[in-house]
């Protein structure tokens, strides 16, 4: 333990940093995945932001550009791009750049991995009908009067599934509250009112 502060001591202040992000946002990253794994994803709750509809910047089915995954994913790539880098860059603003790329790149190769395993999804496997009259979980705020899109969790066929929703409901239902889902509206989205 001591010889493993001494190795941190020795190390200059931006590869703390990177250190620092790389061994947190992994203990977090492989947190999320057992989770996910065994079907208890609520270690991906997203940031509610007050305001318009739009303002998550809604990239459609699984995914929020501000979702605490994406979070998550972007510190990973910084941490453990910027760490691999070190030695490569020598001058700190590029590495700080590199190290960024990186980490935007882990959010772009998720958001593509997402839209890729919704494509399965989408095949028919759930027919989206069976949604119609179960309660499930508001997972990203539902803006008021169809302004906007959220996301609900609902639980068909023994799994947990994701979709888009909408709401008549004349105010926006919060993360967390729970809804019944009153219409299939097509694609990935159901018409929700407050349970």
């Amino acid at each position: 333990m001591e010889d493993l502060v001494q190795w941190f001591d020795a190390l200059s202040g931006i590869e703390k940093t990177f250190w620092i992000c790389a061994i947190v946002s992994s203990i977090i990253f492989v947190v999320q995945f057992v989770m996910t794994f065994i079907g208890i994803d609520a270690a991906d709750t997203d940031f509610d932001f007050s305001g318009d509809a739009g303002d998550t910047m809604d990239f459609g089915g699984a995914l929020s550009l501000f979702s605490v995954r994406n979070i998550v994913n972007f510190v990973l790539g910084f941490g453990w791009g910027g760490i691999c880098l070190h030695n490569y860059i020598h001058n700190n603003l590029l590495l700080v750049v590199g190290a960024v790329l990186v980490g935007l790149l882990f959010v772009a190769l998720f958001i593509i991995l997402i839209r890729q395993l919704m494509k399965f999804e989408a095949n028919g496997a759930i027919d989206m009908n069976d949604c119609v009259g179960k309660a499930c979980d508001v997972y990203l705020r539902i803006p008021a009067a169809r302004s906007g899109k959220g996301k609900v969790q609902i639980s068909i066929n023994g799994t947990v599934q994701e979709f888009e929703a909408i709401t008549d409901d004349d105010t926006m239902i919060a993360t967390g509250n729970r809804v019944k889902v009153l219409e299939y509206l097509g694609g990935s989205t159901l018409l929700v009112t407050k349970a």
